[in-house]
Protein backbone atom coordinates (compact mmCIF):
# COMPACT_ATOMS: atom_id res chain seq x y z
CA UNK A 1 0.00 0.00 0.00
CA UNK A 2 0.98 3.56 -0.57
CA UNK A 3 1.75 6.40 1.88
CA UNK A 4 -1.94 8.01 0.67
CA UNK A 5 -3.65 4.78 0.93
CA UNK A 6 -2.45 4.70 4.48
CA UNK A 7 -3.48 8.37 4.82
CA UNK A 8 -0.41 9.67 6.29
CA UNK A 9 -1.54 13.41 6.74
CA UNK A 10 1.05 16.50 5.65
CA UNK A 11 3.55 17.41 8.25
CA UNK A 12 4.33 20.85 9.07
CA UNK A 13 7.13 21.27 6.69
CA UNK A 14 5.20 19.59 4.08
CA UNK A 15 2.76 22.16 4.56
CA UNK A 16 4.38 25.50 4.41
CA UNK A 17 6.68 24.17 1.30
CA UNK A 18 3.63 23.77 0.06
CA UNK A 19 1.61 26.67 0.55
CA UNK A 20 4.82 28.94 0.31
CA UNK A 21 5.61 27.35 -3.44
CA UNK A 22 2.01 28.02 -4.21
CA UNK A 23 2.16 31.96 -3.11
CA UNK A 24 5.29 32.35 -5.25
CA UNK A 25 4.79 30.69 -8.57
CA UNK A 26 1.32 32.34 -8.97
CA UNK A 27 2.97 35.40 -8.31
CA UNK A 28 5.63 34.70 -11.25
CA UNK A 29 3.23 33.65 -13.65
CA UNK A 30 1.50 36.92 -13.71
CA UNK A 31 4.72 38.31 -14.97
CA UNK A 32 5.39 35.40 -17.53
CA UNK A 33 2.13 36.32 -19.18
CA UNK A 34 2.48 39.96 -19.44
CA UNK A 35 6.29 39.40 -20.68
CA UNK A 36 4.25 36.91 -23.28
CA UNK A 37 1.74 39.48 -24.78
CA UNK A 38 4.68 41.48 -26.00
CA UNK A 39 7.89 39.31 -26.62
CA UNK A 40 9.64 39.63 -29.93
CA UNK A 41 12.73 37.82 -29.47
CA UNK A 42 11.77 34.24 -30.86
CA UNK A 43 15.03 32.36 -28.88
CA UNK A 44 13.94 33.98 -25.38
CA UNK A 45 10.37 33.71 -25.94
CA UNK A 46 10.26 29.56 -25.83
CA UNK A 47 11.55 29.78 -22.76
CA UNK A 48 9.18 32.05 -21.23
CA UNK A 49 6.81 29.95 -22.78
CA UNK A 50 8.33 26.98 -21.16
CA UNK A 51 8.71 28.52 -17.79
CA UNK A 52 5.35 29.40 -17.38
CA UNK A 53 4.11 25.89 -18.47
CA UNK A 54 6.58 24.57 -15.28
CA UNK A 55 5.08 26.65 -13.02
CA UNK A 56 1.16 26.40 -14.15
CA UNK A 57 1.90 22.58 -13.75
CA UNK A 58 3.53 23.12 -10.38
CA UNK A 59 0.37 25.16 -9.28
CA UNK A 60 -1.55 21.96 -10.47
CA UNK A 61 0.24 19.50 -8.48
CA UNK A 62 -0.18 21.55 -5.53
CA UNK A 63 -3.65 21.68 -5.88
CA UNK A 64 -3.99 18.42 -6.25
CA UNK A 65 -2.57 17.66 -2.93
CA UNK A 66 -4.66 20.02 -1.29
CA UNK A 67 -8.14 18.88 -2.77
CA UNK A 68 -6.93 15.35 -1.53
CA UNK A 69 -5.89 16.48 1.56
CA UNK A 70 -9.29 18.99 1.87
CA UNK A 71 -6.50 20.98 2.83
CA UNK A 72 -7.72 25.35 2.08
CA UNK A 73 -6.05 26.32 -1.85
CA UNK A 74 -4.82 29.75 -1.04
CA UNK A 75 -5.93 32.53 -2.94
CA UNK A 76 -2.76 33.68 -4.14
CA UNK A 77 -2.48 35.64 -7.36
CA UNK A 78 -4.84 35.28 -10.46
CA UNK A 79 -5.19 37.04 -13.55
CA UNK A 80 -7.27 39.99 -11.74
CA UNK A 81 -3.09 41.01 -11.05
CA UNK A 82 -2.17 41.11 -14.33
CA UNK A 83 -3.56 43.67 -16.99
CA UNK A 84 -2.76 41.85 -20.34
CA UNK A 85 -3.69 45.06 -22.15
CA UNK A 86 -0.97 46.99 -20.44
CA UNK A 87 1.76 47.89 -22.91
CA UNK A 88 4.94 46.55 -22.29
CA UNK A 89 7.35 47.64 -19.47
CA UNK A 90 10.50 45.67 -19.90
CA UNK A 91 12.44 44.45 -22.52
CA UNK A 92 13.19 41.13 -23.83
CA UNK A 93 16.05 40.60 -22.72
CA UNK A 94 14.89 41.70 -19.14
CA UNK A 95 12.29 38.77 -19.31
CA UNK A 96 15.22 36.58 -20.15
CA UNK A 97 16.75 37.90 -17.13
CA UNK A 98 13.73 37.29 -14.87
CA UNK A 99 13.69 34.09 -15.77
CA UNK A 100 17.03 33.38 -14.52
CA UNK A 101 16.95 34.83 -11.79
CA UNK A 102 14.06 32.76 -10.50
CA UNK A 103 15.73 29.71 -11.34
CA UNK A 104 17.96 30.72 -9.21
CA UNK A 105 16.23 31.24 -6.31
CA UNK A 106 13.69 28.19 -7.48
CA UNK A 107 16.85 25.34 -7.47
CA UNK A 108 18.13 26.01 -4.29
CA UNK A 109 14.43 26.48 -2.50
CA UNK A 110 13.45 22.96 -3.89
CA UNK A 111 16.34 21.01 -3.31
CA UNK A 112 16.16 22.32 0.64
CA UNK A 113 12.54 21.79 0.98
CA UNK A 114 13.45 18.01 -0.38
CA UNK A 115 15.62 17.30 3.16
CA UNK A 116 12.79 18.23 4.81
CA UNK A 117 9.88 16.62 3.44
CA UNK A 118 9.09 12.92 3.58
CA UNK A 119 5.68 11.51 2.53
CA UNK A 120 5.81 10.11 -0.97
CA UNK A 121 3.79 12.33 -3.50
CA UNK A 122 5.47 15.26 -1.46
CA UNK A 123 8.92 14.60 -2.49
CA UNK A 124 8.20 12.99 -5.88
CA UNK A 125 6.79 16.54 -6.71
CA UNK A 126 9.74 18.61 -5.07
CA UNK A 127 12.13 15.65 -6.97
CA UNK A 128 10.69 16.13 -10.35
CA UNK A 129 10.55 19.96 -9.96
CA UNK A 130 13.59 20.14 -8.55
CA UNK A 131 14.72 18.47 -11.72
CA UNK A 132 12.62 20.55 -14.10
CA UNK A 133 13.58 23.78 -12.76
CA UNK A 134 17.37 22.61 -13.26
CA UNK A 135 16.52 22.13 -17.08
CA UNK A 136 15.17 25.57 -17.41
CA UNK A 137 17.44 27.67 -15.31
CA UNK A 138 20.52 25.91 -17.38
CA UNK A 139 18.83 27.54 -20.99
CA UNK A 140 18.34 30.38 -19.87
CA UNK A 141 21.78 31.13 -18.74
CA UNK A 142 23.46 29.25 -21.73
CA UNK A 143 20.98 32.01 -23.83
CA UNK A 144 22.27 35.03 -21.19
CA UNK A 145 25.50 34.29 -22.25
CA UNK A 146 24.97 33.59 -26.10
CA UNK A 147 23.17 36.89 -25.97
CA UNK A 148 26.05 38.64 -23.89
CA UNK A 149 24.08 39.89 -21.14
CA UNK A 150 25.40 37.70 -18.28
CA UNK A 151 28.02 39.16 -16.29
CA UNK A 152 30.79 36.57 -15.74
CA UNK A 153 32.44 36.56 -12.45
CA UNK A 154 35.60 38.21 -11.25
CA UNK A 155 38.65 35.84 -12.47
CA UNK A 156 41.88 35.04 -10.25
CA UNK A 157 45.32 33.58 -10.45
CA UNK A 158 45.59 29.67 -9.46
CA UNK A 159 47.09 29.25 -6.79
CA UNK A 160 50.46 27.23 -6.97
CA UNK A 161 50.38 25.05 -4.39
CA UNK A 162 48.19 24.04 -1.20
CA UNK A 163 48.73 26.80 1.49
CA UNK A 164 47.44 26.72 5.41
CA UNK A 165 46.31 29.81 6.94
CA UNK A 166 49.25 31.00 9.31
CA UNK A 167 46.45 31.81 12.71
CA UNK A 168 43.19 30.96 13.37
CA UNK A 169 40.53 33.25 11.46
CA UNK A 170 37.06 33.03 12.22
CA UNK A 171 34.34 35.81 11.50
CA UNK A 172 34.45 37.45 14.62
CA UNK A 173 38.55 37.03 14.95
CA UNK A 174 38.47 38.85 11.54
CA UNK A 175 37.67 42.14 13.09
CA UNK A 176 40.58 42.19 14.82
CA UNK A 177 42.85 41.14 12.05
CA UNK A 178 44.85 42.38 9.01
CA UNK A 179 43.52 43.04 5.86
CA UNK A 180 44.54 40.94 3.13
CA UNK A 181 43.28 40.27 -0.33
CA UNK A 182 39.68 38.46 -1.05
CA UNK A 183 39.60 35.02 -1.53
CA UNK A 184 37.39 32.97 -3.63
CA UNK A 185 34.70 32.70 -1.45
CA UNK A 186 34.36 36.32 -0.53
CA UNK A 187 35.04 37.15 -4.70
CA UNK A 188 32.45 34.46 -5.84
CA UNK A 189 29.80 36.41 -2.82
CA UNK A 190 30.43 39.67 -3.80
CA UNK A 191 29.82 39.03 -7.73
CA UNK A 192 26.37 37.03 -6.90
CA UNK A 193 25.68 40.27 -4.27
CA UNK A 194 25.82 42.64 -7.03
CA UNK A 195 24.24 40.75 -10.08
CA UNK A 196 21.35 40.09 -7.62
CA UNK A 197 21.11 43.87 -6.97
CA UNK A 198 21.25 44.96 -10.98
CA UNK A 199 18.39 42.54 -11.86
CA UNK A 200 16.58 44.05 -8.90
CA UNK A 201 17.46 47.45 -9.64
CA UNK A 202 15.74 47.44 -12.93
CA UNK A 203 12.83 45.06 -11.74
CA UNK A 204 12.45 48.65 -9.18
CA UNK A 205 12.59 50.99 -11.73
CA UNK A 206 10.06 49.65 -14.19
CA UNK A 207 7.66 49.18 -10.54
CA UNK A 208 8.31 52.10 -9.55
CA UNK A 209 7.06 54.09 -12.90
CA UNK A 210 3.79 52.22 -12.98
CA UNK A 211 2.90 52.43 -9.33
CA UNK A 212 0.63 55.77 -8.78
CA UNK A 213 -0.06 54.45 -4.99
CA UNK A 214 2.35 57.20 -3.22
CA UNK A 215 3.03 55.10 -0.05
CA UNK A 216 3.68 52.27 -2.18
CA UNK A 217 6.33 53.98 -4.71
CA UNK A 218 7.83 55.76 -1.74
CA UNK A 219 8.50 52.17 -0.79
CA UNK A 220 9.66 50.92 -4.03
CA UNK A 221 11.75 54.37 -4.06
CA UNK A 222 13.54 53.21 -0.74
CA UNK A 223 14.49 50.11 -2.09
CA UNK A 224 15.69 51.15 -5.20
CA UNK A 225 18.29 53.19 -3.23
CA UNK A 226 19.08 49.86 -0.98
CA UNK A 227 19.84 48.14 -4.07
CA UNK A 228 22.26 51.20 -5.72
CA UNK A 229 24.04 51.36 -2.26
CA UNK A 230 24.96 47.52 -2.47
CA UNK A 231 26.13 47.80 -5.90
CA UNK A 232 28.10 51.04 -4.83
CA UNK A 233 29.69 49.29 -1.93
CA UNK A 234 30.80 46.19 -3.25
CA UNK A 235 32.32 47.40 -7.02
CA UNK A 236 34.55 50.04 -4.88
CA UNK A 237 35.59 46.67 -2.76
CA UNK A 238 36.38 45.28 -6.42
CA UNK A 239 38.23 48.32 -7.57
CA UNK A 240 40.62 48.76 -4.56
CA UNK A 241 41.71 45.09 -5.32
CA UNK A 242 42.31 45.87 -8.69
CA UNK A 243 39.27 43.67 -9.58
CA UNK A 244 36.65 45.54 -12.39
CA UNK A 245 33.47 46.41 -11.26
CA UNK A 246 30.58 44.93 -12.76
CA UNK A 247 29.23 46.78 -15.29
CA UNK A 248 25.10 46.95 -15.91
CA UNK A 249 24.14 44.71 -18.63
CA UNK A 250 21.52 45.95 -21.14
CA UNK A 251 18.72 45.02 -19.82
CA UNK A 252 16.12 48.16 -20.12
CA UNK A 253 13.00 49.47 -18.87
CA UNK A 254 10.81 50.83 -20.97
CA UNK A 255 8.70 54.40 -20.84
CA UNK A 256 5.27 52.63 -20.16
CA UNK A 257 3.71 54.54 -16.53
CA UNK A 258 0.65 52.09 -17.22
CA UNK A 259 0.89 49.23 -14.53
CA UNK A 260 0.48 45.43 -15.63
CA UNK A 261 0.24 44.48 -11.97
CA UNK A 262 -1.76 45.01 -8.95
CA UNK A 263 -0.23 46.62 -5.78
CA UNK A 264 -1.03 43.39 -3.85
CA UNK A 265 1.37 41.53 -6.57
CA UNK A 266 3.71 44.53 -7.04
CA UNK A 267 4.67 44.02 -2.85
CA UNK A 268 4.31 40.53 -2.40
CA UNK A 269 6.94 40.25 -4.85
CA UNK A 270 9.06 42.81 -3.32
CA UNK A 271 8.63 40.82 0.25
CA UNK A 272 9.66 37.57 -1.74
CA UNK A 273 13.21 38.91 -3.18
CA UNK A 274 13.76 40.66 -0.07
CA UNK A 275 13.38 37.93 1.93
CA UNK A 276 15.98 35.78 -0.48
CA UNK A 277 17.95 39.00 -0.17
CA UNK A 278 18.24 38.82 3.75
CA UNK A 279 19.30 34.94 2.99
CA UNK A 280 21.55 35.19 0.44
CA UNK A 281 23.66 38.34 2.27
CA UNK A 282 23.44 36.08 5.86
CA UNK A 283 24.89 33.21 4.00
CA UNK A 284 27.75 35.80 2.29
CA UNK A 285 28.52 36.87 5.68
CA UNK A 286 28.92 33.89 6.89
CA UNK A 287 31.68 32.69 4.77
CA UNK A 288 33.84 36.11 4.97
CA UNK A 289 36.20 36.41 6.98
CA UNK A 290 37.95 39.61 5.92
CA UNK A 291 36.50 42.67 8.78
CA UNK A 292 35.49 44.85 6.09
CA UNK A 293 33.12 42.70 4.44
CA UNK A 294 31.46 41.87 7.77
CA UNK A 295 31.02 45.32 8.57
CA UNK A 296 29.27 46.21 5.53
CA UNK A 297 27.50 42.82 5.44
CA UNK A 298 26.08 43.23 8.56
CA UNK A 299 25.16 46.94 8.41
CA UNK A 300 23.25 46.02 4.78
CA UNK A 301 21.69 42.91 6.67
CA UNK A 302 19.98 45.41 9.55
CA UNK A 303 18.95 47.62 6.75
CA UNK A 304 17.48 45.07 4.50
CA UNK A 305 15.93 43.27 7.13
CA UNK A 306 14.61 46.87 8.50
CA UNK A 307 13.15 47.52 4.83
CA UNK A 308 11.55 44.15 4.99
CA UNK A 309 9.48 44.51 7.97
CA UNK A 310 8.36 47.97 6.52
CA UNK A 311 6.71 46.04 3.45
CA UNK A 312 5.12 43.55 5.82
CA UNK A 313 3.11 46.39 7.55
CA UNK A 314 2.29 47.78 4.16
CA UNK A 315 1.13 44.61 3.35
CA UNK A 316 -0.42 43.52 6.47
CA UNK A 317 -2.73 47.13 6.93
CA UNK A 318 -3.67 47.09 3.58
CA UNK A 319 -5.08 43.41 4.21
CA UNK A 320 -3.37 41.66 1.93
CA UNK A 321 -1.73 38.82 3.57
CA UNK A 322 -3.03 35.69 3.42
CA UNK A 323 -2.47 33.86 7.09
CA UNK A 324 0.00 30.77 6.87
CA UNK A 325 -1.26 27.91 8.02
CA UNK A 326 -1.15 27.68 11.91
CA UNK A 327 -1.50 25.09 14.30
CA UNK A 328 -4.41 24.90 16.77
CA UNK A 329 -3.99 27.66 19.57
CA UNK A 330 -3.91 25.61 22.69
CA UNK A 331 -4.21 28.79 24.94
CA UNK A 332 -8.12 29.32 23.73
CA UNK A 333 -9.02 25.48 24.35
CA UNK A 334 -7.63 25.68 27.75
CA UNK A 335 -10.45 28.35 28.47
CA UNK A 336 -13.19 27.47 30.19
Amino acid sequence: MTEQEHNIPLTSPEIAALWTSYLQHSATTCFYKHFLQHLKDQEIKPIVEEMLALETSYLQKIEQIFVTESFPIPKAFTDKDVDLTAPALFTDLFALSFVYRVGQMTVPYYATVLTKVAREDVVAYYDEGLMSSKALYKKSLELMLSKGIYDRPPKMMYPKEVEYMEKQQTLFGAFFGEKRPLNSMELSEIFSTIERNYIGLLLMMGLIQVTKDQEIRAYLLKGKRLSEKQIDTFNKILRKEEQLGNIPVSMEVTSSTTSPFSDRLIMFLISATTTTGIYMLSYALSTSLRKDLAVHYSILLTEIMSYGGEGLEIIIKRGWMEQPPQTVNRQDLYKP
